[in-house]
């Protein structure tokens, strides 16, 4: 290797780079050629960047939407090995590779458009002035993890792709040759021969031997290798184990009713017309309008203003206090002027709704039920705080938890997934714990663990058993079944293809369905639009008829245990004039998957024209994942040994 490189520094080649460098030191400096250039970002496309936060908020969306399909929490292990982390990777740099190439390419919607598309989204509104209100749209971006720059982003994202895909499709339509083929081909009809091959037709297979068996487990040792089973101890801390026996002292029910009692009572509410005025002009006119029962808004867009209505809103709903407190002492029907605060309005009172208050015995129960919770949570906090003392003391957890007055339970063996060895589901896991358990080594022990809605846990990892084959004694009989099963398959697929060669080699379908002992039945103008429908006809068999030509002999599985061999003798053209008709209603159908594809092209495209870096390892730590790459993985655990020098 040495030799090789000095030959290389005496060749002319190696003076020309040299010559190179000197010129690039010159034009950018020496400085900047050797400055290392180091990303934190998970992706990276063009001049677009996603970083670990960005991701994680990706990634945490889309498993959120996966769990509701399945029904059930899914761990970020669980997700990595279902390749739903990788999913969502890809899916999120073909997003920025696309939206770099549009920015590249010049399309850029303008700031006001992006601005007048956020006022149009409701959640961003006042509730009560139903308009758009900044604070309500910061608060709203805030509980969802977001920064208005962020939304500003990706709304110029969306807007961006929204204008770029009109551009594409405006106009496009499916040809008419397009959709009178696939007219043609789903109206198509076919008729068919077919007799059956009966398990009872077959000779039955003798039971497997051990040996037999134990073959046939190394062919699917795949399928029957059982995942890694854990055994967990665990202590639970819950309000509902302290809750049911805790006295409620009556003064301290009382002390929190009267501390509630405005919230629990229905205020006065009313139905309030408020429109501002600014001359006397404008007062007389506005008055006279409502004072006559004309429509509000029109006399408020008369005077150039626009009505504010309060449907049926208590005080506090108003925001100028003067105005509040004029329009609540004022009958209904009244028109008043009012110089309030924020400026002077005329303000007409629509209808009043008279307020109620609650007594102590309307909602002693919710205030004993919130009494019991909030000393069950303080109970709890204790039995965690004397658990957690013992355990830092050196107790393992069983003594611990004893010594805390909590039950530990036995869990397990049982899979990541929740599942205990028989594959059932086990009632009472969590997410968190499952995350917990599967993050610590055999005879590891957690720490107490936040499970929610004021739960907490402690779990330890009595046992792993790593994956295996079962013992062919576990499972014996039932592999035997599915051994004789798979044999007299065998069997009558055999059975079948002998007779489908006769067929093929001249015999007529009638005469070998005698040979074999059955009769020929035939079903004629079967479709696609309506195959599915006839109950004797299998998938297999619908398949096969499908993709045959008249003539072609083939073998399937029926729609129950057996087998079929069949024959194509006719295919049928539709009638022309519904060919038509149904080709001209395929047409905003198939335009609808040309727009599709499209898109699909342009995203592929802006891959191959983007430079697009994906750091996988970056990606799985922002979502909890341990490094893919050993080395990135032993810099991580050496980064978070305690003192060494960062």
């Amino acid at each position: 290797m040495l030799a090789a490189i000095r030959a290389f520094a005496k060749s002319p080649y190696a003076a020309v780079l040299i010559g190179l460098l000197i010129i690039s030191f010159a034009v950018f400096g020496a400085r900047d050629m050797f400055r290392a250039k180091v990303s934190t970002d998970v992706i990276t496309a063009g001049s677009r960047s996603v970083s670990p936060a960005d991701y994680k908020r990706e990634f945490d969306g889309f498993k959120a939407q996966v769990e509701r399909q399945v029904g059930q929490p899914i761990t970020p292990e669980i997700a990595a090995a279902n390749g739903l982390d990788r999913q969502v990777l890809e899916g999120v740099a073909t997003r920025e590779a696309f939206s770099a190439l549009l920015t590249k390419i010049g399309l850029r919607p303008s700031d006001k458009l992006i601005a007048g598309e956020i006022q149009k989204i409701p959640a961003f509104f006042d509730q009560v002035t139903g308009r758009f209100d900044k604070q309500s749209y910061l608060r709203k971006l805030a509980d969802n993890g977001m920064t208005a720059a962020t939304f500003d982003s990706r709304m110029r994202d969306e807007l961006t792709e929204q204008q770029a895909a009109s551009g594409l499709v405006a106009g496009l339509k499916a040809p008419r040759a397009y959709t009178a083929l696939a007219a043609i081909y789903g109206m198509e009809s076919r008729d068919m021969g077919f007799f059956g091959i009966e398990p009872s037709s077959v000779p039955q297979p003798a039971k497997p031997t051990d040996a037999q068996l134990t073959q046939f487990m190394k062919e699917n040792a795949a399928a029957l290798t059982r995942p890694e089973f854990r055994v967990l101890t665990v202590a639970r801390f819950s309000p509902s184990m302290v809750a049911g026996n805790i006295p409620i002292d009556e003064a301290e029910l009382k002390k929190r009713f009267e501390f509630r009692k405005d919230t629990l009572s229905s205020p006065e509410t009313r139905t309030v017309i408020q429109i501002p005025v600014s001359n006397p002009a404008a007062v007389t006119q506005i008055t006279e309008g409502l004072s006559k029962g004309l429509d509000p808004a029109a006399v408020a867009k008369a005077a150039g203003v626009e009505a504010i209505t309060y449907d049926n809103k208590p005080k506090t709903a108003i925001p100028d206090p003067k105005v509040a407190a004029a329009a609540f002492q004022t009958p209904a029907g009244q028109v008043v002027l009012v110089k309030g605060d924020l400026g002077s309005a005329v303000v007409k009172v629509v209808s009043v709704t008279p307020g109620r208050a609650v007594t102590l015995e309307e909602v002693r129960p919710a205030l004993e039920a919130e009494l019991r919770k909030d000393a069950a949570t303080e109970k709890v906090y204790a039995l965690t705080q004397a658990y957690d003392d013992a355990h830092q003391a050196g107790a393992n957890l069983a003594a611990a938890a004893q010594k805390a007055g909590v039950p530990v339970m036995s869990i397990g063996p049982l899979a990541q997934n929740g599942h205990d060895i028989t594959g059932q589901p086990v009632q009472g896991l969590t997410q968190k714990l499952m995350g917990t358990a599967w993050s610590l080594p055999a005879g590891g022990e957690s720490e107490v663990e936040d499970a929610g809605g004021g739960e907490f846990f402690a779990v330890r990892v009595e046992k792993i058993i790593p994956p295996a084959m079962p013992a062919l004694a576990e499972v014996r009989e039932k592999l035997a079944q599915v051994w004789m099963q798979r044999e007299l398959v065998k069997a009558m697929q055999d059975r079948a293809e002998a007779f489908a060669a006769r067929i093929r080699k001249g015999e007529s379908l009638e005469a070998v369905a005698k040979a074999a002992g059955g009769t020929v039945s035939r079903v004629a103008g079967i479709d696609r639009r309506s195959a599915g429908q006839n109950p004797m006809l299998s998938q297999d068999m619908l398949g096969k008829l499908f993709t045959s030509r008249p003539g072609d002999v083939f073998t399937a599985q029926n729609s129950h245990f057996g087998f079929v061999v069949g024959k194509l003798e006719a295919i049928h053209s539709g009638d022309v004039q519904a060919i038509a008709r149904m080709a001209e209603d395929l047409r905003p159908q198939m335009t609808q998957a040309f727009y599709r594809e499209l898109g699909e092209s342009a995203h592929v495209s802006a891959r191959q024209k983007i430079k697009v870096t994906i750091d996988t390892n970056r990606a799985r730590e922002a979502i909890g994942l341990e490094p893919i790459d050993p080395k990135a993985a032993a810099a991580k655990r050496e980064a978070a040994k305690p003192g060494l020098a960062k």
